[in-house]
């Protein structure tokens, strides 16, 4: 019995250790005059061998921390090294026009890019600290974090392999696209980022990638079930839409994980 309780102390303790060292941990890059911050997972073979990296983007007024907790792709992708930036206080489009809550530029030159110079210093120092692969880089992000994911792909499209924005809107952002593949999450009762938009931005995507306008199920085993739009040049569309409204759904890391699996640069 004693040997017993010894060894699972061991096995408590080693969980312990595996845990913590798999905890996101604060980082900070200086970024012109400010210094920025995020939390970052690193799994221990990204030191060795070819790792995915997914940059995750909280919403406005939300946090790091936050994000790290709700949108958890690394407990999905254990593999990848996933970073949770923290975005600075930003006028909102939509609440806080006075930007009293932290958040994200909308498009490309407001706050002096901070943001897209913010992420270009993530990327350089990931790439330079571990071993990362350049055919699976992936962003995705919620409401305001889903707007900067779609801002980076107009503006730093090369780097990503595939795209996951959640309760987001692109407008005018579609024309600098070039074809990817996107998952794109949405609640069909968002009263805040309203559902039609959404859709809109869907279905140019859908027409940039070249995708077919008959969609299959995705992962039908899972409510609710995607419906993806196949495009041959393996660019395809994936519309995940929850019976919702503007929250980030509890599967949804899950769900991107998946899908970000699905998908390398050719």
């Amino acid at each position: 019995m004693i040997r017993c309780f010894g060894a699972a102390l061991i096995a408590c303790a080693l969980g312990l250790f595996a845990s913590a060292a798999d905890a996101p941990k604060a980082r900070t890059w200086k970024v012109g005059d400010a210094t920025r911050e995020a939390l970052v997972v690193v799994p221990a073979s990204a030191t060795k061998q070819a790792s995915p990296l997914v940059f995750v983007f909280h919403g406005h007024g939300g946090t790091a921390k936050n994000a790290a907790a709700k949108m958890a792709v690394h407990e999905h992708w254990p593999d990848a090294v996933v970073v949770y930036p923290q975005g600075l206080n930003t006028p909102g489009k939509l609440t806080d026009p006075e930007g009293k809550k932290s958040g994200w530029q909308h498009s490309a030159g407001q706050e002096a890019d901070r943001d897209l110079k913010f992420f270009d210093e993530m990327l350089k120092s990931m790439k330079a600290d571990y071993k990362i692969d350049d055919k699976r880089v992936y962003a995705t992000g919620h409401s305001n974090g889903g707007r900067f994911t779609h801002l980076l792909w107009a503006e730093r499209g090369e780097a990503f392999a595939a795209v996951a924005p959640s309760g987001s809107t692109a407008g005018a952002l579609t024309k600098a696209f070039k074809p990817k593949p996107c998952l794109h999450i949405a609640g069909a009762e968002d009263p805040l980022v309203k559902f039609a938009g959404q859709k809109a931005t869907m279905d140019a995507v859908q027409k940039l990638n070249g995708c077919a306008t008959d969609g299959k199920p995705w992962q039908p085993d899972a409510k609710p079930t995607g419906t993806q739009y196949e495009s041959k040049g393996g660019t395809p569309l994936v519309a995940l839409v929850y019976p919702g409204g503007h929250q980030f759904p509890a599967d949804g890391a899950q769900r991107i994980a998946a899908f970000f699996k699905e998908h390398a640069k050719k």
